[in-house]
C-alpha cells in the first residue's frame, strides 16, 4: 500500500493552497482518511479526517477554513485550505486507515510528508 501526497508549496497569507493524497495497492477498505500536520519543533497533530461514511472531524484550529474531502473510485483524498496564516506552515501528511483484506486488520498507512509554508 503507498500513499502519494502532492499540492504542498509557499503561499502568503490570506491565500489557498489543496493538498492530494492518493491510495495505491492492495486495499481492501478504507476506514478513513486523513491529513495530519507537524510543525518545527512540535508533535505531529490531527488537522482532519473523513470516514467511510463521509462524517469528517477537524482541528479547531482549521475549522471554517479547511476542507477535506474524498474520492471513493480513485482512492484519492483532498485537503482544501483556505484563509492560511503563517502558524499552518508545516510538514503535511497524509494517512488511511485500512485494510488489505477481507476481516483483515486495520492499519494506518503513512505517506511521505508535503511542506507548507505560510508567509507573513
Amino acid at each position: 500500500v503507498q500513499l502519494q501526497a502532492s499540492g504542498g508549496g509557499v503561499v502568503q497569507t490570506g491565500g489557498s493552497l489543496r493538498l492530494s493524497c492518493a491510495a495505491s495497492g492492495s486495499i481492501f477498505s478504507i476506514n478513513s482518511m486523513g491529513w495530519y500536520r507537524q510543525a518545527q519543533g512540535k508533535e505531529r497533530e490531527l488537522v482532519a479526517r473523513v470516514f467511510s461514511s463521509g462524517s469528517t472531524n477537524y482541528a479547531d484550529s482549521v475549522k471554517g477554513r479547511f476542507t477535506i474531502s474524498k474520492d471513493n473510485a480513485k482512492n484519492t483524498f483532498h485537503l482544501q485550505m483556505n484563509s492560511l496564516r503563517p502558524e499552518d506552515t508545516a510538514v503535511y501528511y497524509c494517512a488511511g486507515d485500512l485494510t488489505t483484506r477481507y476481516n483483515g486488520p486495520t492499519y494506518l498507512y503513512w505517506g511521505q510528508g508535503t511542506l507548507v509554508t505560510v508567509s507573513s
